[in-house]
């Protein structure tokens, strides 16, 4: 297991722009998820080659999720022992999907993805009272976390852009808890598989360890803030930043696919 060589590297100097970009993506992480529209351009922007590009931003992705997971479960937010079983189901499907976008071309999911975001998009904004309060669930939670944890772990592994989108409204409709509760169980299995794609990249030698460390020092303090403004905040803060991430993402989408 091993990082990138040091022929691929970035130089100390520019290290302060990492630590900013990596805090200004946590704090939108945390919120409502996208930080990657934000971290995986600047690096390739400072010319880091695309498969060590995503390489690092696991390892600074893993530091903001970690940080917001823990303290919405200090919170009450999340309660760890209830949500175990999509732990396990998460890291399974992450371990599936990390495998097998090494051996398939994704090619049909990336053009297939922003269409789902869209519809997530138009739903979210004509349901105003969806995720205002908690309600029912619709699925026993054993079989939500079965069948959310596998496919949505898999999706993270295998492509991974909108997977917090995807978990937040799936968790709020089969769950039915509110919007601050569902970003908080978010964050949990976001870092799960974030976490099993890290170690995936690790063993493939795409990450550029210095620079995903400063970015993910930056991705803490930025997620440590927006997890605190869902919490203190609730709903009515995170909803309109939840449907600006979720167009923002589809928007970018679009563009790389269809233009």
């Amino acid at each position: 297991m091993t990082f990138a060589s040091s022929a691929v590297a970035i130089a100390p100097s520019l290290f302060p722009i990492l630590f900013v970009t990596g805090a200004v993506a946590g704090l939108i992480d945390s919120i409502a998820g996208g930080g990657g529209l934000i971290t995986i351009p600047v690096l390739l922007g400072l010319g880091v080659p695309p498969q060590y590009a995503l390489g690092t931003n696991k390892l600074q992705a893993s530091f903001g999720s970690a940080s917001a997971m823990f303290h919405f479960v200090k919170a009450g937010t999340v309660n760890l022992r209830d949500a175990r079983p999509g732990v396990l189901w998460t890291t399974l499907g992450a371990i599936l999907g990390s495998y097998t976008v090494q051996q398939i071309d994704p090619g049909f999911l990336k053009k297939f993805i922003p269409f789902l975001l869209l519809a997530i998009l138009c739903y979210t904004i004509f349901t105003p009272r969806l995720g205002a309060e908690e309600v029912h669930p619709r699925l026993p939670r054993r079989w939500f976390y079965f069948l959310a944890g596998l496919t949505l772990g898999f999706y993270d592994g295998f492509l991974g852009p909108g997977t917090g989108s995807f978990w937040v409204i799936s968790i709020m409709l089969g769950l039915g808890f509110d919007m601050r509760k569902g970003t908080g169980y978010t964050k949990l299995f976001n870092f799960v598989s974030n976490i099993v794609s890290l170690v995936v990249f690790v063993w493939g030698g795409h990450v550029l360890l210095w620079a995903g460390l400063v970015m993910g020092a930056g991705q803490a303090v930025g997620a440590r803030v927006g997890a605190r403004l869902v919490i203190k905040k609730g709903t009515s803060f995170v909803r309109p930043v939840f449907i600006c991430s979720v167009l923002a993402v589809t928007a970018k989408l679009f563009y790389d696919n269809y233009k």
